[in-house]
């Protein structure tokens, strides 16, 4: 079993609950909502609920299939090291770079929505100005480049506070929902049924957009070599983030379906002000600037969790020879890959200068949300057939392992790949050239450092009953039993 840590990043910093914390936040649920779901709505209808339900099974399977990979590897590249230890390096580098590629975009996408909703904290007619919400998406965004180059202990005390009020605020809403009497449309089951789908491609393009919500709870592979226990912690951990935020999406859709007047969510763009109508549809006056509030601090969370997966996911790749080595490096003081949040910092100020020619925040949002559900529908699908094949020879061995560790995870790597093809159809033009010449872009470094002989082409090939064999000798009697250092203080665990 290889475990990584001491090559780099501090080990044991995060426990448990600190992990779940970051699932959570990964998978930002405010910001999701706020940004996605008038995509979603335009892209489905009403269907929006049962488009987050179907994405939501095959999902598990992916969240399964990394929980199992990561019990053999440790390693912040995550899907990038299984990937490229089981089906081949070139699909593993792939991976990783699909990460960058969703990531770096996600910059833009996430910063654009904290500057207007800064603004329209204090002048709603600002939050409309691309510039000037640019400007102070990028203040947020340096803030938050600044701790994640402080260490995961200070990441981790930053989620405790900007997550924990999100979540409350979350959740007094939810309770608001079902006590308000002002319903525009009555509850239908048939929310959650497939009639409401324009076809085939249409439920595909939904499942797309679905992935997007979903997307960020990975996070918890990223940062493996620094989690206490992190052959159980980082896949416990996932588990409940997305059954946590799945129950909120499922929450908030059906709100928005009953309360607010059809049309009204995808009118005018639709965008980050959603759940602002929604707030002030429930409660008039404060709900509104209480749920931008929450929107904020989620949008200015996820920042923070993706920052850190596109920096370990470089700082492997930097350390394997993919990339430039230099990615690899770590800070003497704060055990961070500093010299990739510098790169990762300068590339995405770029691209807010460049957000600004593109048009409206909305039209932003929205381009950028299909297309990362393009690089996400690919390396979730290709981890969950690595999943499958790493563990292949003991799969028979149970009904559970044959369930839980093949049939889920394939049903949804298989979900995953048809997405990512049927929605190429589906998507804008511009959708489509980010999405695939992100990927298409990948193919330069990798080609020209497998030229250069990385030993990452060279993989020692990852399979699961060798893995558990070797670590049995060192399981000793207390393996879950740790007593923390005096730098340890902050981690916790159930």
């Amino acid at each position: 079993m290889r475990n990584t840590p001491g090559r780099g990043l501090r080990p044991n910093v995060l426990g448990t609950f600190d992990t779940v914390v970051m699932a959570v936040a990964g998978s930002a649920p405010a910001y999701s909502l706020a940004a996605t779901t008038a995509v979603l709505v335009g892209a489905v209808g009403v269907a929006a609920p049962a488009a987050l339900l179907y994405c939501a099974v095959p999902m598990f399977g992916i969240v399964l299939a990394f929980s199992r990979l990561g019990r053999i590897d440790v390693n912040a590249g995550a899907a990038y090291s299984w990937v490229g230890r089981t089906l081949h390096p070139a699909l593993g580098f792939l991976c990783g770079w699909a990460l960058v590629v969703s990531t770096t975009l996600f910059m833009v996408a996430g910063s654009l929505p904290a500057g207007a909703l800064t603004l329209a904290l204090f002048d709603p007619a600002l939050a409309g100005n691309t510039v000037l919400a640019s400007v102070v998406g990028a203040g947020w965004f340096l803030v938050m480049l600044l701790v994640v180059l402080g260490g995961a202990r200070l990441t981790v005390r930053a989620q405790l506070i900007m997550t924990g009020v999100e979540l409350l605020l979350l959740l007094l809403f939810v309770l608001g929902a079902l006590v308000h009497r002002g319903a525009a449309t009555a509850f239908d089951w048939s929310w959650f049924g497939f009639g409401h789908f324009d076809g085939t491609a249409g439920f595909a393009s939904g499942a797309l957009i679905a992935a997007f919500y979903y997307w960020g709870w990975d996070v918890t592979g990223n940062l493996s070599e620094e989690t206490r226990d992190s052959h159980r912690t980082a896949g416990l951990a996932a588990l409940i983030g997305v059954a946590l935020v799945f129950l909120l999406f499922e929450a908030f859709t059906i709100a928005v379906n009953v309360i607010l007047p059809a049309g009204r969510v995808t009118a005018d763009g639709g965008g980050a002000d959603t759940l602002a109508l929604l707030g002030e549809a429930i409660w008039p006056g404060v709900g509104g600037k209480l749920l931008i509030v929450a929107v904020m601090l989620s949008t200015v969370a996820t920042l923070e969790t993706t920052l850190i997966q596109v920096t370990r996911s470089l700082f492997a790749m930097g350390r394997d020879r993919t990339m430039p080595a230099a990615l690899g490096d770590v800070h003497r003081r704060w055990n961070t890959p500093w010299v990739a949040v510098a790169v990762v910092g300068g590339v995405a100020l770029v691209l807010f200068a460049a957000a600004t020619a593109l048009g409206s925040v909305g039209d932003i949002l929205s381009e950028a949300v299909s297309a990362i559900g393009l690089q996400i529908a690919f390396y979730y699908g290709l981890a969950g057939i690595a999943a499958v094949v790493a563990y292949r020879k003991l799969l028979l061995t149970s009904v559970r392992d044959f369930l839980l560790g093949g049939v889920w995870p394939l049903a949804g790597a298989a979900f995953m790949l048809w997405t990512f093809v049927e929605s190429l159809t589906e998507l804008s033009a511009a959708s489509v050239a980010i999405g695939l010449g992100g990927l298409a872009a990948g193919l330069i470094p990798m080609t020209w450092y497998w030229r250069r002989g990385s030993s990452y082409y060279r993989p020692a090939r990852l399979d699961a009953v060798r893995a558990l064999a070797a670590a049995e000798p060192y399981a000793g009697p207390h393996p879950r039993h740790h007593r923390p250092g005096a730098d340890e203080t902050l981690a916790t665990d159930f």
